[in-house]
Parts: C-alpha cells; sequence; structure tokens
C-alpha cells in the first residue's frame, strides 16, 4: 500500500469512529463514564505529544533549511498559531447547543444539554431530529480540518499518521453519541440514528481527499525541501493542541474523576513515547 493511499485509509478508519459511538449508544444500556474519560484523556495525550515532540520540532527543523533561524522559526510559530485560530473559528460559528462538544449524556437513559431544552421547550420529534441533523452537520464541518491533519500526518510519517488517526478515532467515539441520541429520541429508529452517525464522521476522508488533490495541484510535496509542507506539519500541531485543551480535556474532566483523566493522559503520552523509541 502506498503512502497517499495508507494516509487516506487512516483517515476513513478514523472518521467512520462516529459510528462507533453511536452503536455504542444503541445497543449498550450505559457507558462508564470513567471509561470515556481515560479515553478521551488517553486522545488528548497521544496529540499532544504527537504535536509537541513530532510535528512542530519537525516543522522547525525542516524549515530551518529554506530560511534559517529567526525568520523560520517565526513562520512555523504563525502557522502553528493559524491553525489554531482555524479550529477557533470553527468552535465560533456552531452554536454552543448543537456543538458535539458540548453534549453529555451516554446513554438512552439521559439527554444532553440540548434535548433537555427542547424536551422543556414543549417541542416535539421533529425539534429532537432537526438537532440530531444540526448535529450532524456540526461535526461534519469540525471534522473536516482533523480529516486534514490525519492525512498530513500521515503521509508526513505512517507511525505519526496512525498515532494521529487512533487519537481522533477515540474522540469521534463522543461524537457519534451526541448524534445518535437525539436522533433516536425523534425517530425511535436504531438503523437512522446509527447512519446519521457513522455519515456525520465522513468529512474526514472528504477533508483528506480535498487537502490531496489541493497540494498534488499546487505541487507540495513532503520532500519539496520548501517552506509549505512544514508550515502544514505546524498548523496541524496547531489544531491538535486545541482540540486537546479545548474539548478532549475538558470533556474528559466532565464525564470521570480528575485522576482518571490526567491517568489517560499520561498513558497516551507514554504509549507515544515509547512507539517512537522502538519503531
Amino acid at each position: 500500500m502506498d503512502t497517499v493511499t495508507q494516509a487516506l485509509a487512516l483517515t476513513l478508519a478514523a472518521g467512520g469512529a462516529t459510528g462507533i459511538g453511536g452503536a455504542l449508544v444503541l445497543f449498550r444500556k450505559r457507558i462508564s463514564s470513567n471509561f470515556l474519560a481515560a479515553a478521551l484523556g488517553l486522545s488528548a495525550g497521544v496529540m499532544i505529544f504527537i504535536s509537541l515532540a513530532e510535528l512542530y520540532p519537525q516543522a522547525q527543523d525542516t524549515i530551518a533549511a529554506t530560511y534559517g533561524g529567526i525568520k523560520g522559526k517565526g513562520l512555523v510559530v504563525l502557522a502553528f498559531f493559524f491553525g489554531m485560530g482555524l479550529i477557533t473559528l470553527i468552535d465560533f460559528l456552531i452554536p454552543e447547543y448543537e456543538n458535539p462538544h458540548e453534549a453529555s449524556g451516554l446513554s438512552l437513559d439521559s439527554r444532553n444539554a440540548a434535548t433537555e431544552m427542547i424536551a422543556h421547550s414543549g417541542a416535539g420529534s421533529k425539534a429532537l431530529k432537526k438537532l440530531g441533523i444540526m448535529s450532524a452537520l456540526a461535526i461534519g464541518i469540525h471534522n473536516f480540518p482533523e480529516g486534514m491533519a490525519t492525512f498530513i500526518g500521515a503521509l508526513n510519517d505512517p507511525q505519526t499518521g496512525s498515532g494521529i488517526a487512533f487519537a481522533i478515532a477515540i474522540h469521534n467515539i463522543p461524537e457519534g453519541i451526541a448524534v445518535a441520541i437525539p436522533i433516536y429520541f425523534a425517530t425511535h429508529d436504531k438503523g437512522k440514528a446509527l447512519l446519521y452517525a457513522t455519515v456525520s464522521g465522513l468529512t474526514e476522508p472528504l477533508g483528506a481527499g480535498i487537502c490531496y488533490a489541493a497540494t498534488a495541484m499546487i505541487g507540495i510535496s513532503i520532500n519539496d525541501g520548501g517552506a509549505a509542507f512544514p508550515l502544514i506539519l505546524s498548523a496541524v500541531a496547531g489544531i491538535m493542541i486545541y482540540i486537546s485543551l479545548d474539548e478532549l480535556l475538558p470533556t474528559a474532566e466532565k464525564y470521570g474523576k480528575h485522576h482518571v483523566a490526567i491517568a489517560g493522559v499520561v498513558a497516551g503520552m507514554a504509549i507515544m513515547a515509547i512507539s517512537m523509541i522502538l519503531l
């Protein structure tokens, strides 16, 4: 399997994990909050470690050959915060009650903040279905840059890409939950809820495909020696750090005990550190 195909496959697998979230909601009575907190912490640990120990330093080392000291480092820093700004803008444009990362409630017995708001307003199944569709669209928009991040990381280094895909797949599971709950409440159709949850993650491979087409069109290559690819790596690092700090860690804290979430973070960092030594 060539590098591009492998990168696209990893992105597809990461995006498809929203379907796992939908399945967990529909076929399990309740999901352990501590388990989910540890998993989200693990995901954050993997993404933070990869960003700061792999992608960002590599971007600096690569661009130094072209632009040298202060100028090259400055460009990498700007790209890093551009990545953060991009994902911040996406979060800002998505209303809080429709934002999948604001959802709580890990089983069909409990509703998230948005479904509670609709229930108290007296609205019926139509409003719940609309919420599920809007959640799916919000997740789709949010996952678009994540797909690019996974693809670029895997294109740069398949091992790094595997770590990113693993981390994003874990954090996509609650997003699938956020879509499946209101759709199921509205339709009482498990198949439809699972379908919406799964489809909501498919913008990740779409993002990867567009990213590949764009880089191919303008001739950006990993080995071209120019500034474009290392700056993209730095922006990807910024995106992943933001996701970890703004979404994964707060959600992990909300769902489980503080030390469970932190243990997950440390475990994620340790796994990636050991894999970088051994592989």
